[in-house]
């Protein structure tokens, strides 16, 4: 069976962020995609306004990935319609800490597999250290 588009595109997103590709990250969006993570206000996005193009979503790699260490742990994934969701655990590794969080991350492409949209859904209380 072919893998879903959706699907497609967040693994390779999280491969990106794993071995710490910036530009490989970046080239996986659709020049007008918006990321939200997480969803609403939350310290890399005080605005809860998200963040839209490629710019502010390299700004955001630049505050919110590039100082960590990031491993994705998860449990299942569904992709439906030009979507896929994934549900699990994220862990967050600094030089003085480590964040472990649950969530569900939620990829949207276009037409051409690029990905127009990244929704993350957790909760900022609900993070443990590791």
């Amino acid at each position: 069976m072919p893998e879903h588009p959706a699907r497609r595109a967040g693994l390779a997103s999280q491969a990106a962020v794993r071995a710490k590709r910036k530009d490989d990250w970046l080239a996986l969006f659709a020049a007008d995609a918006r990321v939200e993570d997480p969803i609403g206000v939350s310290p890399y996005d005080p605005a809860g306004q998200g963040h839209s193009g490629r710019e502010a979503i390299a700004a955001f790699w630049d505050k919110a990935i590039e100082p960590s260490r990031i491993e994705f742990h998860w449990t299942d994934s569904f992709a439906c319609g030009d979507e896929a969701a994934f549900t699990g655990t994220i862990r967050s590794v600094r030089p003085d800490i480590a964040v472990e969080v649950d969530l569900v991350a939620v990829y949207r492409v276009d037409a051409d597999g690029e990905i127009t949209a990244l929704r993350a859904f957790w909760e900022l209380a609900r993070a443990r250290t590791a």
